[in-house]
């Protein structure tokens, strides 16, 4: 750095270091005549009426509020006779000029009561009216650089996090509204509901739960942590040490594949409750959850929260965290249609054939060359493109037209025709579609059908076809099975039956009918498993757990026939529920998706201060960083 410049540096900091703590808030001014005061604030856009007069605006520190400074030269300020004072404030109004905008600065001046001012507020910022500051003093305690330029036009990017906060308000009130909802939780569990909030380990090690782990390697060789997928096993741990009530605001890393509602570290809401089912986890959460959305957005929510089971809403969604605010319902068509239709929209032998009823809303409703337009056109972009490559058979499209034969649903044939109008009472311009599946119990999160249907009222609603839905419509879902096929994305529990766990290992069977089923038929066991499901986003899960040792030991070795070293990882856990652990459940809320819907957001990066890119990257701080070989030698690492 230049001398010259490293000492003005110097010499800022220290008026910095120096300056005048503020006396008042700007959100607390008033109007009383001739009082000093120092403020402290970012310097807004100046507005020059002459030479030697302007005004310019002084923001609050938290970008909420701002009051006019006026700043006059000597001359034009015959109050002040005394030719120091005089002087300061000749300096004041030439330093200020020199100041530029979107500064920190600590100003020192009279407050005077303001006679008029515009209500034209500044991006959000509240303007107080009621009073401005006469200048007598400013100091910049930081100047903001002339290479970065700022208007309301600019956006930021993420390599840029601290301005898009700075200038976008509504990521900051989101930050705000986040921290509100984290008080209302912590009342509601801890205050009024006798929780304890327990800190767990993030330095845990590696357990085969059922995602991909981060791993902390250390310096002793060959030994690393690994980062939390979540609290699971230590608040379970907890319900065995006499905690009987235990919540946390948890950190938590999962190293996945991202989406918009997922990022590699992540905050949930925990809780767990000994002597508890699931039925005591669900009434409690419902609780706090009507409060949020009570307290924070003046919502009344519908309560009870409908339930439906996992086998109900694939059946009639196609999805397992179904937005049910979209009235469109799928049903069973196979056995109204002609053998040689089924045959022409699917390869598969023997297969389930559903259906939906799709009408579009605007510009105006019975009009089939507009459903044309609008199929044709989703069908060849980007997201339509997938539904016809479906290996099962594209989708089969009908449009209802009474100018044409059978109304357009002629390949169907005049019974399956006529047994359709019956079941779905459908009018000119609606859409009929046809899709057909391996025939088997649902497994999994969504079918085809399904992803369509949700595809289909997104893009009429982006395109204006039908209005966008509106409120919030929270749902129960239930009943999921205990196991589900594995894959080759998710590396499950990585046992050799051809089974993971659908939600974790610890999930315990719902009934006596379930446990038996492990013995005979373990993949038609149903567990006691729930998630809290609101406008189609899951926000949570959880489930009643495992509490005899021997019980889960049977589930690793025995159904999920995990190796004896997989299952060894577990001893820990196994050694505590052996201890007499009490029957115990619980469910983690995803924090970070919560507030995602309750303020409408269409991601969670909205919501989180410093959030990672889609590659996983923070770009601000540029992390992860590449390791040195000094690095990697000290952790005992090598780079294949």
């Amino acid at each position: 750095m230049d001398l010259d410049v490293s000492v003005k540096a110097g010499g800022l900091y220290t008026k910095a270091l120096n300056s005048r703590i503020a006396i008042r808030e700007l959100s607390n001014v008033s109007p009383s005549e001739n009082q000093e005061v120092v403020l402290h604030g970012y310097l807004g856009a100046r507005a020059d009426l002459s030479k030697n007069l302007f005004f310019v605006p002084l923001l609050s520190r938290d970008l909420k509020f701002s009051v006019q400074i006026v700043s006059s030269a000597p001359k034009k300020s015959p109050n002040y006779r005394d030719p120091i004072i005089s002087g300061k404030i000749d300096s004041a109004h030439g330093r200020l000029k020199q100041i530029e905008l979107n500064s920190p600065i600590a100003v020192r001046g009279v407050l005077k009561k303001r006679e008029s001012a515009t209500s034209k507020g500044l991006g959000g910022v509240t303007k107080i009216k009621t009073v401005e500051l006469d200048l007598w003093d400013v100091q910049c305690l930081n100047e903001f650089p002339q290479d970065i330029i700022v208007t309301p036009e600019t956006v930021f990017s993420l390599e840029q996090r601290h301005l898009q906060l700075r200038s976008d308000k509504s990521l900051r009130d989101a930050l705000a509204f986040r921290a509100r909802a984290t008080n209302i939780c912590r009342d509601e569990l801890a205050i009024k509901n006798d929780f304890v909030e327990v800190e767990t380990p993030l330095l845990f090690k590696s357990t085969p739960e059922g995602a991909r782990e981060f791993i902390v390697p250390t310096r002793r060789k060959g030994l690393a942590y690994a980062l939390p997928q979540s609290p699971q096993q230590f608040k379970q741990i907890l319900m065995a040490s006499g905690i009987s009530k235990y919540f946390q605001i948890a950190r938590c890393f999962r190293d996945e594949d991202l989406r918009a509602d997922r990022q590699p570290e992540f905050t949930q809401l925990d809780l767990e409750m000994a002597f508890a089912t699931g039925e005591d986890i669900m009434k409690c959460i419902e609780a706090l959850v009507l409060r949020l959305w009570k307290d924070l957005l003046g919502v009344d929510l519908p309560s009870p929260f409908p339930r439906m089971t996992y086998q109900q809403v694939m059946s009639s969604y196609g999805s397992d965290k179904p937005d049910v605010r979209y009235e469109t319902l799928i049903s069973r068509v196979e056995y109204l249609l002609p053998a040689d239709l089924i045959s022409k929209i699917t390869p598969l032998s023997n297969p389930i054939v559903e259906a939906i009823n799709f009408r579009l809303q605007k510009p105006s409703t019975g009009d089939p060359a507009q459903t044309r337009k609008f199929i044709s056109a989703f069908m060849n972009s980007v997201e339509g493109r997938p539904f016809d490559e479906n290996a099962e058979g594209g989708p089969g499209i009908f449009i209802y037209d009474s100018g044409k034969p059978l109304q357009g649903l002629q390949p169907l044939g005049f019974e399956a025709a006529e047994q359709i109008e019956d079941i779905y009472s459908p009018e000119d311009g609606d859409l009929l579609i046809l899709q057909a599946r391996t025939n088997a119990v649902h497994a999994g999160g969504s079918t085809a059908l399904g992803n369509l249907r949700l595809a289909l009222n997104r893009a009429a609603v982006s395109q204006g076809y039908k209005d966008p839905p509106h409120g919030f419509m929270p749902l129960w879902v239930t009943d999921f099975p205990l196991f589900s096929p594995s894959n080759t994305t998710e590396p499950g529990q990585g046992g050799a039956a051809g089974l993971a766990s659908t939600h974790h290992p610890f999930t315990s069977p719902k009934t006596p009918e379930d446990v038996d089923l492990l013995l005979t038929d373990p993949a038609k066991a149903i567990g006691e498993h729930y998630d809290l499901v609101i406008n189609g986003v899951e926000l949570g899960g959880g489930s009643r757990r495992i509490h005899h040792a021997a019980m889960q030991e049977f589930i690793m070795t025995e159904v999920l026939k995990m190796s004896a070293g997989r299952v060894g990882e577990f001893a820990h856990l196994l050694e505590v529920l052996r201890a007499g652990c009490p029957p115990h459940a619980g469910i983690a809320l995803g924090f970070d998706r919560l507030v995602t819907v309750m303020l409408g957001r269409e991601s969670v990066r909205d919501v989180i201060a410093f959030p990672k890119s889609g590659k996983g990257e923070d770009l601000l701080v540029q992390s992860p960083g590449v390791m040195s070989e000094e690095v990697l030698r000290t952790y005992h690492l090598r780079l294949e």
